[in-house]
């Protein structure tokens, strides 16, 4: 009988030490339970990282293409507002330089995209298509009657495009014409359409030169 409940009492005191140890440590499910929660915290703080980064790389782009266009904008008309009605012989005709359609557009400015204010040049814009379904409008400018092309892209759009407000002496009001042909005349004012996404824009540059032909003394077309 004394040994009976001898038995029982070292079971009992062994049965315990188990479930203390037991509990004292983890099974099994718990660990995977507990790793597969810390592999779905790093996944979500890695995504989190990633779309702040993301975020943040957009923002600067935004930021670059905002200051690309106002420098361009501020480009094209320091150009337009230093344009000069230069002239050149042409079958015993003095002609304008000025020349403008849809994608392209000359004329003669004492501003360079290079040097600033030095000098006469002329500047040539034309649209191009960028090869990724939209376009890029480029600049190259070089001396009147002379060589020394220089050329650059200025900014990149879906559309771009020229129309210009021209009207005749003979006129008493004018209109917006797509073109305005070499040696014609010069427009009152040059408009640029950019289409960037969703956004259209028209940007207004109004010429300001002298009313009088300026003839190029020497020149001829280029």
């Amino acid at each position: 009988m004394v040994n009976d409940q001898g038995r029982m009492a070292a079971a009992a005191m062994s049965s315990h030490r188990c479930r203390s140890a037991c509990g004292s440590g983890f099974t099994l499910l718990e660990l995977l339970i507990s790793l597969s929660l810390l592999v779905v915290i790093v996944v979500i703080a890695l995504g989190a990282m990633q779309l702040g980064s993301r975020s943040v790389a957009a923002g600067e782009k935004r930021i670059d293409d905002r200051e690309r266009f106002r420098t361009v904008f501020v480009l094209i008309d320091a150009q337009v507002q230093s344009q000069l009605p230069l002239t050149y012989q042409e079958a015993g005709q003095r002609r304008y330089y000025f020349r403008g359609d849809g994608k392209t557009l000359r004329f003669s400015t004492g501003y360079s995209i290079w040097n600033g204010a030095k000098g006469y040049v002329i500047v040539d814009y034309r649209v191009e298509a960028d090869g990724a379904g939209g376009e890029v409008l480029a600049a190259s400018e070089h001396p009147p009657g002379g060589e020394g092309l220089m050329s650059m892209p200025l900014l990149r759009a879906k559309e771009i495009s020229f129309d210009y407000f021209y009207r005749d002496p003979t006129e008493e009001q004018g209109s917006w014409q797509e073109a305005v042909p070499e040696g014609a005349g010069i427009p009152e004012r040059i408009r640029l359409h950019l289409t960037r996404g969703e956004e259209k824009l028209a940007l207004l540059f109004p010429v300001r030169v002298q009313h009088g032909m300026v003839p190029l003394a020497g020149g001829g077309r280029p």
